[in-house]
Order: C-alpha cells, then sequence, then structure tokens
C-alpha cells in the first residue's frame, strides 16, 4: 500500500498507520494479540517494516510487560535509530529489556549527536554501565561530549563532518567523498577549513556537483558562513537557524577550530523541546510524563499547587476585607468571579504572547516600551467593550444601574491591568535571570484576582453601601 511515497506491505495486516501517519488502535491491538500468543513470526511480520519512529510510538503505546516482551523479539533486528525516538522512561525500560551490553551496541550504531543525546539522560550509574562496555576511541568521544553544559551548542553537535583542506580541487574533494569511510550518513554541505582546522567557509552538495574538477575549493566557498561556538545556548542556536534560513552549520570551539555541525533535524527537535518546555512551565510544571509513576507524578506537582495554594489565600484574605459588603448585598458573591475570571484570562493570552515574543528574541528593552503601551490601550479597549456587555448583564440580573456600573468599571481596570502585568512581569523577571515561563503565570494571576476583587468590592464598599 502506498501513500505519498511511503511503502508498507503488510500481507493479510491493516496498514499500521492512518492518515495523519499515526499508529493505527487496530494495528497496536494486533501486536499485543500476537504478544499474548507469543507468536513471534507474527510479531516480526508485524514490526519488522516500521519506521524507527513508528517503532519508538508504538514501544510507547504499549504497557511495561509487552514493551520488554517486543523488545525480547526483536532483540537481533532492533534498530538503534528507535532510541534517541523514546520518552526517557519508556527508554529505560528498553534498557532494562535489552540488557547493558546490547543497549550499549545499539549506542555505537547511532551518530555521535544522537548517542550523546542517549547516553547523558541517563542517570550515573546507568551512564557509566554503558560507556564501560563502549570502544575507548568511542567512550572518549562521547565523554568528551559530556563535559559540555547541558542544552549548549557542544552537547547538540554531531562530530562526523565532511571536512576538506583549502587548497583542494573540487575534483580531490569529489573522489575524496566516494572513498570515505568515515562521513555522516546525511550531510548537505563540505566544510572547508585552513591548515590551523578553522572553518573557512563551506560548499552545498549542490554547488559542488555543478563545478568543475580543476576548480579549487577556496574559489567555490560560501563565505557566509555563522560559526556557532560550543557554549552557545541552543535556543540561541535555534533562533539563528530560524532567522538565517540555515540547514547546517559549523561549531567551533575556544580557540576557533572546527569540531561539529549542527544540522537542521535537531534544531527541530530543540524547537520543539523548548516549545513544550515553555508550556509547561506556564501551567506550572518543571516537566511532565504520561509513563511516570502516580507518586512521581505528584511529587512534580505538589510544589508548585503549594504555592498556588497561598496566592488563593492572598485573594481570599482581599474578599475578607470586604464581608460585611458581601453579607449586605449577596449578588456581589455572584458577579466576583465574573471580573477576576475575565482579568485572569486576558492577562493569559498577554503572558503568552509575552513568553513566546522573549523566547524567540522579539520582544527586548529597546521596543518594550511601545509593545507595553499597546498591550494598555488594547486593555483599555476590552475593558470598555465587556465593561458594557458585564453591565448590561448585571442590571438585567439584578434590576440595579448601580451594581451594573460599578462590575463595568472593575472590568476596565482590571483588564488594563492584566494587559500592562501580562507584559510587565515577563521582562522584569528576565531581567533579572528568571525564567518567564516558569514563574509568570502565577504572579500574574495573583495581581488580577487581587485587583479585580479589590477593585470590584471597594467600588461597591464606596457607593452601594
Amino acid at each position: 500500500m502506498a501513500r505519498n511515497g511511503f511503502h508498507q506491505s503488510f500481507v493479510g495486516i491493516k496498514d499500521p498507520l492512518d492518515e495523519t501517519f499515526s499508529l493505527h488502535p487496530e494495528f497496536v491491538s494486533k501486536v499485543v494479540g500476537a504478544l499474548d500468543d507469543d507468536d513471534r513470526a507474527s510479531i516480526i511480520r508485524l514490526v519488522a517494516e516500521l519506521h524507527y519512529a513508528d517503532m519508538a510510538d508504538l514501544l510507547e503505546h504499549l504497557e511495561p510487560l509487552d514493551r520488554a516482551r517486543l523488545v525480547e523479539n526483536m532483540r537481533d533486528n532492533f534498530n538503534s535509530d528507535v532510541l534517541p525516538e523514546l520518552d526517557e522512561a519508556v527508554r529505560d525500560d528498553v534498557m532494562d529489556a535489552l540488557g547493558y551490553e546490547d543497549f550499549a551496541a545499539a549506542v555505537i550504531e547511532l551518530d555521535s549527536d544522537d548517542a550523546l543525546d542517549v547516553v547523558g539522560k541517563l542517570d550515573l550509574m546507568e551512564r557509566n554501565q554503558i560507556l564501560d562496555r563502549l570502544p575507548e576511541s568511542y567512550r572518549k568521544l562521547l565523554q568528551h561530549g559530556l563535559e559540555f553544559q547541558d542544552e549548549t551548542a557542544g552537547r547538540l553537535m554531531q562530530r562526523e563532518l565532511a571536512i576538506v583542506p583549502d587548497y583542494w580541487t573540487v575534483g580531490e574533494t569529489l573522489d575524496y567523498l566516494r572513498t570515505a569511510k568515515d562521513l555522516p550518513a546525511d550531510f548537505y554541505v563540505i566544510f572547508v577549513v585552513d591548515p590551523r582546522h578553522r572553518p573557512i567557509g563551506m560548499v552545498e552538495l549542490s554547488r559542488l556537483v555543478c563545478s568543475h574538477r580543476p576548480v579549487n575549493m577556496r574559489d567555490i566557498v560560501n563565505l557566509g558562513m555563522e560559526a556557532i561556538s560550543t557554549d552557545m545556548d541552543r535556543e540561541d542556536v535555534a533562533n539563528l537557524f530560524r532567522k538565517r534560513d540555515l540547514v547546517s552549520q559549523p561549531v567551533v570551539d575556544l580557540s576557533g577550530r572546527l569540531v561539529g555541525q549542527i544540522t537542521i533535524d535537531d534544531v527541530v527537535d530543540v524547537i520543539d523541546e523548548e516549545a513544550e518546555e515553555d508550556i509547561l512551565k506556564l501551567a506550572g510544571l518543571k516537566d511532565t510524563n504520561l509513563y511516570d509513576a502516580v507518586l512521581e507524578t505528584v511529587r512534580s506537582r505538589f510544589s508548585w499547587l503549594a504555592f498556588n495554594l497561598f496566592t488563593a489565600v492572598l485573594a481570599s484574605i482581599v474578599i475578607g476585607w470586604f464581608q460585611p459588603a458581601i453579607e449586605k448585598i449577596v449578588a456581589l458573591a455572584v458577579l466576583m468571579p465574573i471580573v477576576a475570571s475575565m482579568g485572569g484570562n486576558a492577562g493569559t493570552q498577554t503572558l503568552t504572547a509575552a513568553v513566546r515574543s522573549l523566547a524567540t528574541k522579539e520582544l527586548d528593552r529597546s521596543n518594550a516600551p511601545r509593545i507595553l503601551g499597546k498591550e494598555v490601550l488594547a486593555g483599555v479597549v476590552n475593558g470598555l467593550l465587556f465593561a458594557f456587555c458585564a453591565s448590561l448583564i448585571a442590571w438585567i440580573w439584578f434590576q440595579d444601574v448601580g451594581l451594573g456600573v460599578i462590575i463595568g468599571a472593575a472590568m476596565v481596570v482590571n483588564l488594563i491591568a492584566a494587559g500592562l502585568f501580562g507584559i510587565a512581569i515577563p521582562l522584569i523577571l528576565d531581567r533579572i535571570n528568571i525564567d518567564p515561563a516558569a514563574a509568570s503565570s502565577v504572579f500574574l494571576t495573583t495581581i488580577t484576582d487581587v485587583v479585580g476583587f479589590f477593585t470590584f468590592l471597594a467600588l461597591a464598599a464606596a457607593f452601594l453601601l
């Protein structure tokens, strides 16, 4: 069965992928059935032609016992490319099923950047067990990579490169590429270096094959190259690739020598992981894992929920100040959540846009005043529009014009505060080197709740009692 150039030949078996290239539930059920029947021939027939990314999805869909049984059945033909695609908890299960010896053998088959990613996420004991089983040269390569700080270009780069000296000709380069044994499995450019092994530029493969053999490599080299330092943050690397539409760029050490390359496939993973990380932080989660045990999930979320409880108490204290007013006018208790909820939602919209813009470097100190003014103005306009709606609702509901005016005024004030602090909080946190995604939401929610409750109840106490 062919679809968009992707072919699967499963005789008598439903295509494992649906229209979105996700695993079909019926296919997963067939695999589980074959595992329950201990039918090795059917298991291999079902999964042998799966793409390694789909194999990773299948392993993540299975229960731990079925996962171990599938790995055992595929031990002799296990595709090492599956490992970098797996969730960390699932990868640990796969390592337990394979054993250290076979897991290390799979790591050896990976590109250096993928191998470093896999080994770097193991705990110290497991990491040492795997490293001890690797050939000395490969072990030293990975140990050198582990010396770089996490989430830097040094941890992201691939060590396998296509490198030629600047005095070679196109013909010499082509002959070298045909016979070299240590080239990357896939590459897009040839890096040209000087005698000190410093990159002077790169030549795209398309330009190389279209040039005549006698032409010198230095004459066709692309000098518009952005060398990346090993200590550059991977978010900055991703932003560079995004802004310059790059495919592959060299990585240099502190002395300027070429030590690796970063390619677009790794940058796509970084963008995905950083976006996921920011989304989780906005929800007060440091990390989330569908495959963690219940106790681990509770532990990862408890501290932030406890802090949220503290901030909720602050909002309740503000409400307590106006308890006599609420007791006299019950409608205040009914309408209070509207003001706080509108402020919270409006603030979250602004906050999300601000955190995203800070991450992509679109928002900085140079344009912050203009953006801040725009958000405040947007808060005024939205506040006036929704103030009219809320006033109308309050007037119709409780037949009280004054109550409608007060909730409208409180709505305007709270939406202005939401726009102001939705931008200001991330900027302030970023200025003092605190991750805005991690801490902004709880502060913003507290402010919009306190401002909303205080404004609404104070106006009510002043003008209705």
